[in-house]
């Protein structure tokens, strides 16, 4: 069995990504999309962090949280955002292996996910860019203005991004981690 090293850093910036099981495109049926947002929310009122940017992609989503002073708790954070989800969406019972029947999982999700520690400014300026970019870098939209499912426009109501930024298919991105 794998060992999985996780740092922990106090009152951290972390960017992550999780993905659908099997890379399924669920993530942006209305039914998740809404079941995520509230599980969010019930996981904030806990356990507060603040999320400068994200976006959700049919098969996996990218997440930037703040953690609190003190707080080291993302895997806890997670575990009940993903619980919360499947319990939420309503979806259809879905094919499952033997090992996610015996670990409880409904099949939405996979088991585990990505996380990077933020390092400086720089660091969460590019992986701001990168979220924000992810959709025209799969060939979801032409523009990231155009994604309805993310922060941008969060961004460009408080002046961070002009509405047309970067709405060409040849950014230099970051390597986020995604799987």
């Amino acid at each position: 069995m794998a060992t999985f090293r996780r740092v922990f850093q106090p009152g951290a910036t972390w960017f992550f990504t999780a993905a659908a099981a099997r890379r399924r495109p669920l993530l942006t049926d209305p039914r998740v999309i809404s079941a995520f947002g509230i599980a969010i929310r019930e996981v904030r009122d806990m356990l507060p962090f603040s999320m400068p940017a994200w976006v959700i992609l049919p098969d996996h989503l990218h997440v930037i949280w703040t953690l609190p002073e003190g707080d080291t708790d993302y895997p806890r954070r997670w575990s009940i955002i993903k619980r919360r989800t499947s319990q939420l969406a309503g979806l259809p019972p879905m094919a499952r292996a033997c090992s996610m029947v015996a670990r409880r999982e409904s099949g939405l999700w996979q088991r585990r996910y990505w996380e990077h520690l933020i390092r400086d400014a720089d660091d969460l300026r590019r992986h701001v860019d990168y979220i924000h970019f992810n959709p025209v870098k799969h060939g979801h939209v032409d523009a990231a203005v155009s994604w309805p499912y993310s922060s941008f426009a969060r961004h460009i109501r408080t002046g961070i991004y002009p509405p047309d930024w970067r709405a060409t298919r040849d950014m230099d991105t970051v390597d986020a981690g995604e799987p």
